[in-house]
């Protein structure tokens, strides 16, 4: 069992935890994820590693609530404990020192981003981020993010904060730029976002690294439901990645994938009973 040490919302449907995972925390690195199950008989879910604490022993885990699991798990609070936490997976993020990069993440995709903004910063790199958001509310870890970053744009579909737009916007701003010199950029975020992200790249010839959450079992190749297709050959994200060149992602082919299990995932959010709301119904009684 994994001990929930803090709970804390950083927006309506998205809860950052601190769970008690040792070993984890002394060995992850940017990158890296783990495979969750809440209780017994649940299902295994990714979860990127946003931070750690290798002193307390604690990794940090950001998650949006958006179907029975991940719901499930944020019903849970401080004290209360996770029935498995696997990790860490995942190939770390190649981190190089490229001179200037951009950071570009879209919705809870900035957790998952936060830890690669960190060691580019602290390999050497200028840093400029670009964080998006449906609306203001939905905005996370700005501040966090202004902490390794030259600079950080937030972008909001609605306008109801900062910039109004696209993060796709903000880049091409960014790389317009005379003198920009971005030689590398590092998106995470919903496939629509990372493909239209690495579109745009491509026509500057910048390199561009996406980070693939994609369906998974066990999150060690053993399974094959991560499979995706990368520069016409078949990869796995768990072994594999879960970083890939974006200009060689069949994002077409992946967002297929990733809605083949759209009905069951409904049935089982229809069937989910929120724990949290009977706890407050019982305490209002």
């Amino acid at each position: 069992m994994f001990l929930i040490l803090r709970k804390k919302v950083l927006a309506p449907t998205v809860t950052q935890f601190d769970v008690k995972a040792p070993f984890i925390a002394r060995k992850r690195k940017a990158g890296n994820f783990v495979m969750i199950r809440v209780e017994e008989g649940g299902e295994r879910i990714p979860l990127t590693i946003a931070d750690s604490n290798p002193a307390e022993g604690s990794i940090t885990l950001i998650v949006q609530a958006i179907g029975g699991t991940t719901k499930l798990l944020t019903s849970k609070g401080a004290g209360d404990s996770l029935l498995d936490v696997v990790g860490p997976l995942g190939n770390p993020t190649p981190i190089e020192n490229h001179g200037v990069v951009a950071c570009v993440g879209g919705g809870v995709g900035t957790a998952e981003l936060f830890p690669i903004a960190q060691a580019l910063k602290a390999a050497g790199n200028v840093v400029h981020t670009i964080i998006g958001a449906r609306t203001r509310e939905l905005v996370i870890l700005e501040q966090e993010m202004a902490t390794c970053s030259d600079s950080v744009t937030v972008t909001t579909d609605d306008g109801s904060y900062a910039r109004k737009g696209f993060v796709t916007d903000a880049l091409k701003a960014l790389l317009d730029l005379p003198g920009s010199g971005v030689h590398a950029v590092y998106a995470i975020g919903p496939l629509p976002m990372m493909k239209a992200v690495s579109n745009l790249t491509r026509t500057y010839g910048i390199a561009t690294l996406v980070s693939l959450n994609t369906i998974m079992v066990d999150g060690t190749g053993m399974c094959g439901g991560c499979r995706l297709t990368v520069g016409g050959q078949m990869k796995f994200a768990c072994v594999d990645g879960p970083e890939f060149d974006g200009h060689a992602v069949d994002f077409d082919e992946l967002m297929k994938r990733n809605r083949t299990y759209v009905d069951m995932e409904k049935i089982t959010d229809e069937r989910h009973v929120c724990r949290l709301t009977a706890v407050r119904q019982e305490e209002i009684r």
